[in-house]
């Protein structure tokens, strides 16, 4: 067998499995692709809520980081769940150094539950340190909103805010479309100066705790395979929505279910 790409997320845990590292892990198996690991934070959470978070201590989230990057060919990096403003300068100082090849970054900032998963204070530091080194961003409507300090309640308000991203840094923006209103759940991509949409017919389910880990996760195997940001992302897309059908009528725990990560089969995503 031809020796597998290897894509790292540094993110948080999920108890629950349904998102986070979790999440991460699986979507990069489905794609062929070898996943590493760097836990930022515990969390103790279900398809109910969050009901604790154990942040991991700055010097023990560089160690793994080190450990990872000098031992195993990173090719891509995907960006979870970062708590603290610490932890987003230090992977920022990392990917400013050019250590982070192929930079995802989904900035994580509430749990489906409303649990908050990000200092105020980080997002300053989303911003002006991390998002410029990132290769794709996914933010969704309300984590847009809330890294550029302005509603957004429309498909024209995700649009405006995909090019106002963009000019942070970031060579890709989506801002993903999962909370708007309407039969379509439709992505807006801002590519170099360029817009794109990802669209497909919503799926009436409660499952989809992790949808944007996933996304985010699958993207980056993509990039990890070669791929090129868009096809990248049209792969992601297409892994989501049959992983959100695949568990459409699941009825694990009380709150919003996880996706069906596996039920999709192997993915072959490879630029050959």
């Amino acid at each position: 067998m031809t020796t597998p790409h290897v894509a790292l997320t540094i993110a948080g845990s999920d108890s629950g499995g349904g998102a986070g590292i979790q999440a991460d892990l699986r979507a990069f198996g489905q794609f062929g692709v070898f996943g590493a690991s760097v836990i930022t934070a515990v969390t103790a959470q279900n398809t109910v809520g969050v009901t604790d978070v154990h942040v991991i201590p700055a010097a023990t989230v560089t160690a793994q980081i080190d450990a990872v990057l000098g031992d195993l060919p990173v090719a891509a990096v995907k960006t979870g769940m970062l708590a603290t403003a610490e932890l987003v300068e230090l992977v920022a100082a990392r990917a400013a150094a050019g250590e982070l090849s192929n930079l995802v970054v989904d900035p994580v900032l509430v749990s489906a539950t409303g649990h908050r998963l990000l200092e105020d204070s980080a997002l300053a530091a989303y911003r002006e340190l991390l998002l410029p080194h990132a290769t794709i961003a996914t933010p969704n409507l309300d984590e847009a909103a809330a890294l550029l300090g302005r509603p957004l309640r429309t498909l024209d308000d995700a649009r405006a805010a995909a090019h106002s991203l963009a000019e942070l840094g970031t060579r890709v923006v989506v801002v993903k479309g999962g909370h708007l209103v309407g039969p379509r759940a439709v992505d807006v991509v801002v590519v170099d100066g360029d817009e794109h949409e990802l669209a497909v017919d919503r799926i009436d389910t409660p499952n989809t705790h992790g949808t944007g880990c996933t996304f985010a996760a699958a993207a980056a195997a993509g990039l990890a395979n070669g791929l090129d940001p868009l096809d990248a992302l049209a792969g992601a897309k297409r892994y989501v929505t049959a992983a959100i059908a695949g568990a459409a009528t699941w009825r694990l725990g009380a709150g919003n279910g996880p996706l069906d990560h596996l039920g999709f089969g192997p993915v072959s995503q490879h630029a050959d």
